[in-house]
């Protein structure tokens, strides 16, 4: 698990922007980003070896929120050939291993693709590919319209990498006019040294950065209670 170290003046600084204070769960839906085998599994060439160790918050959240009544969205992170999804020409130039790795690992069918079996599905969540670092825009995915047509108006970001497709996934929420909430211990990067940064970049600017134990307090209080059973007399 990263260590996070953010520094004191965090706190005084976020309070000049707005947070997400309560959360209206069928409203609400949690991300999960790119926790597929290729990110997740020992041996991969681009294993991020705190992705694991996040698995745990990631699935007391969707189990958390799907009992709640909000919606579990599970993101892959996909390599096409086909316009509008394919990269960008220049990123797949000669020392791009990235594309050549992608190509191999993450094209739908490899085994690669896969959500890392630790992963707490469950029938009525959604899988969603998508083909840039974000999944908000429409040369990736339909995320976007998706959400809008269920109500969804709140997202909360976990997965990996923190400071890459979680973060670009988080702005483009913002800026799309979603509440963003982003999950500090239910994120990975390669480094604390990235993970830190791109927590204190999205909390200066951006989005409502919260570890999982705030979030579950946030849905606990969201969550309807039963009615309490009237005394005999």
């Amino acid at each position: 698990m990263h260590t996070i170290r953010l520094p004191e003046w965090v706190a005084q600084r976020r309070q000049m922007l707005p947070r997400v204070r309560d959360l209206r769960l069928p409203a609400t839906a949690l991300l999960v980003v790119d926790l597929q085998r290729y990110f997740v599994d020992p041996g991969s060439p681009v294993t991020v070896a705190s992705a694991r160790e996040v698995i745990p918050n990631v699935n007391l959240l969707a189990r958390t929120v799907r009992a709640a009544g909000g919606l579990v969205v599970w993101l892959r992170h996909t390599y096409s050939d086909e316009r509008p999804f394919a990269l960008p020409a220049w990123f797949e130039g000669p020392d791009s291993g990235y594309a050549r790795a992608a190509r191999a690992q993450l094209t739908a069918g490899a085994a690669g693709h896969e959500l890392h079996p630790a992963l707490a599905t469950a029938a009525g969540d959604w899988v969603v590919n998508k083909h840039r670092f974000s999944a908000f825009l429409p040369n990736s995915s339909d995320l976007d319209a998706r959400l809008r047509a269920q109500g969804i108006d709140t997202v909360i970001v976990t997965g990996t990498l923190t400071n890459c497709c979680c973060e670009s996934s988080a702005r483009d929420a913002l800026m799309s006019d979603y509440r963003v909430l982003f999950a500090s211990d239910a994120t990975a990067a390669l480094s604390d040294e990235e993970h830190n940064a791109s927590l204190l970049n999205l909390a200066m600017t951006f989005v409502d950065v919260r570890p999982t134990a705030e979030i579950l307090a946030l849905i606990a209080a969201a969550a309807p209670r039963e009615p309490a059973v009237a005394a005999q007399r």
